[in-house]
């Protein structure tokens, strides 16, 4: 395909046939998961009531390449390979020398990247007998898509989402119940965990750490159950890396290579898959290329947060991980951009970033809003508010060029639309979104209860 076409599209043949492991690249592995109780290594009796053997096998795995199941790349074919795009209209607007391309996930059946994996993790579940799902949900995404894949594979879903977004966005819970999935705000009474922090606050607007014990204790609710995570695990962040892969082909296509790769994070799932692929060709040493990872400056694990072992829910239930987190007690204000509103970061994120292999940015919500308006000017695509980080970096990065007079190739992952956050878009040309700050007492306070690892 010629390179002066804007859109460059991979028939099925080429799509991946497998996923990418970054671990099998590493010289240095990251620090292992804890027992909260032992406070040693957790093995696979210790992840095997939460999730199906094929996935723990997955978590832990270095090999490179894990073949993607035939039946998961049908159920791909609904939307894969998604395209890469050129912005030539926003290159312009910017006057830039640097080329600007965005992967565009939000031509999923559910409008962002998060189906990448709960299709596989649906899949891997149904092989193994589970015939209900339980997880959290931020803004969505990640519950849609699930409810989506269970469908699929005939497994019941159980979404408890995280109330600030439960209200901010009720067609996202019109998609879940859509799909089949039954939808709770949390914190919620149906949990134990749930009901302790309702007492404390009847009015919490929840969090994803909170939202998470709440799923993990579902689990043990109703027999045959089993636990799916839309992010952070090394197993997610595995089946996400179809997204660079493409990426990777599409580029080629386009007779380009990336200088500079932007993708928003939350807890690391829609970055790790679109950049571990380039990154892991960097460190078997091929083309060096810059990695910026950009979150929101009102919950920022990889800015503010603190390298130490953390439980990945504030019910305290989960194993430790180690990672760049704000505290599980943290309670992140309750901006729009839902899905980055988790105290932690993937701890294979956050162990490249100790590396040094990427680099990180903060930015408040207004200043998002402002970009994704812009790229909806030029481009017609609206991001979702998770999404407008990325697309700020990018544009921001741009600019950079622009002032040095750098021609440099700038590739972005736009991991989801914003057709069900309208609202947000309503209330910021309304003037009536406020920007959300960090408290740093609160941090302070969050951070001064991490447990303690000798």
């Amino acid at each position: 395909m010629s390179s002066t076409k804007t859109r460059f599209l991979l028939d099925e043949e080429n799509a991946p046939r497998s996923y990418y492991n970054l671990l099998a690249d590493l010289k240095t592995p990251p620090p292992p998961p804890l027992h909260p109780g032992t406070m040693k290594p957790i093995g696979p009796d210790d992840l095997a009531p939460l999730f199906p053997k094929a996935l723990i096998q997955q978590e832990v795995s270095t090999e490179r390449d894990i073949e993607i199941p035939e039946a998961v790349r049908e159920v791909y074919r609904l939307y894969r390979p998604s395209p890469l795009v050129r912005a030539r209209a926003l290159e312009k607007a910017l006057g830039t020398p640097a080329k600007l391309y965005f992967k565009y996930e939000g031509v999923s059946p559910t409008g962002s990247h998060k189906p990448n994996t709960a299709i596989a993790q649906a899949y891997f579940n149904a092989l193994e007998g589970t015939k209900r799902l339980t997880t959290e949900t931020g803004a969505g995404q990640w519950g849609s898509s699930l409810a989506f894949a269970g469908q699929h594979f005939g497994l019941e879903v159980e979404v408890f989402m995280v109330r600030v977004s439960y209200d901010q966005k009720p067609y996202r819970r019109a998609l879940m119940e859509t799909f089949g999935a039954t939808c709770i705000p949390s914190p919620s009474p149906r949990t134990s965990f749930g009901r302790q922090v309702l007492e404390r606050d009847p009015q919490s607007p929840g969090s994803l750490g909170i939202a998470i014990s709440e799923a993990v204790e579902a689990v043990g609710q109703k027999p045959g159950s089993r636990y799916a995570l839309g992010s952070v695990l090394n197993h997610v962040l595995l089946h996400q890396t179809v997204v660079g892969l493409e990426t990777m082909k599409q580029l080629e296509l386009a007779g380009d290579a990336p200088d500079i790769l932007v993708g928003c994070t939350g807890g690391g799932s829609n970055f790790g898959g679109f950049v571990f692929p380039f990154l892991g060709q960097q460190l078997r040493g091929g083309r060096a290329v810059r990695i910026v990872a950009v979150e929101p400056a009102a919950c920022p694990s990889l800015t503010k947060g603190r390298y130490a072992y953390d439980f990945g829910d504030t019910g305290r239930m989960t194993p430790l991980v180690k990672m760049h987190t704000l505290g599980a007690d943290f309670l992140p204000a309750p901006f729009h951009a839902g899905g980055l509103r988790y105290h932690g970061m993937s701890p294979l994120v956050s162990h490249v970033k100790e590396l040094g292999l990427i680099e990180a940015r903060a930015y408040d919500q207004l200043p998002c809003f402002a970009a994704a308006v812009q790229f909806a000017r030029t481009e017609g695509i609206v991001p979702a508010p998770e999404a407008s980080h990325a697309v700020k970096g990018a544009i921001d990065l741009a600019l950079e060029c622009k002032a040095r007079g750098e021609a440099k190739t700038i590739v972005f992952n736009l991991c989801g639309h914003g057709h069900f956050d309208m609202q947000a878009y309503t209330d910021y040309f309304a003037g009536k979104l406020q920007e959300s700050t960090l408290d740093p007492k609160a941090l302070e306070s969050s951070l001064g209860a991490l447990p303690t690892v000798r």
